[in-house]
């Protein structure tokens, strides 16, 4: 599956998450599916992306370390159905939306934690979701220079 199209689900099933468990699941969800966007991006992607896409794996992988991975059935791991990654930049756009999502989900369940526990795997979650989507954003910013780099040079009259 287009790895837009998962991003896209991963957002709309953590908006409708209405509780603890089921945000942790989503979070869990979405951090995978950043590790395997890194991994694909790190393999195949453009050159100067694989530097950063490779980090984006490592700190998404740290995403999922610190969440109790979710009881799904293979089937239901998004990240699993990644099969096509067609325009980096823009899954690359959507993929920091998603992050940013995370992130917020994130501070809601840790202001309304109950246990220690809980706050601090939310914590932990908030800077790895923060830190994959400053990889994003970097990759976006290599991204635009390298286009920026590719346009012909126009001569001022």
């Amino acid at each position: 599956m287009d790895a837009v199209r998962l991003i896209v689900t991963s957002r709309c099933a953590l908006a409708a998450s209405s509780d603890a468990p089921q945000i942790l699941a989503e979070v869990w969800q979405a951090q995978a599916l950043a590790q395997a966007i890194g991994s694909r991006l790190a393999v195949s992607g453009p050159p100067e992306l694989r530097g950063e896409a490779l980090g984006l794996t490592e700190l998404a992988g740290r995403g999922c370390g610190v969440l109790d991975a979710p009881d799904l059935d293979p089937g239901d791991l998004r990240a699993a159905q990644l099969t096509e990654l067609d325009d980096a930049r823009h899954t690359l756009l959507c993929l920091g939306g998603l992050l940013a999502e995370v992130g917020i989900a994130l501070v809601g369940l840790a202001s309304a934690a109950a246990d220690e526990t809980t706050y601090w795997q939310c914590m932990e979650a908030i800077d790895a979701a923060d830190e994959s989507r400053d990889r994003v954003r970097e990759m976006l910013r290599k991204l635009a220079a390298r286009e920026e780099a590719a346009l012909p040079e126009t001569e001022v009259g």
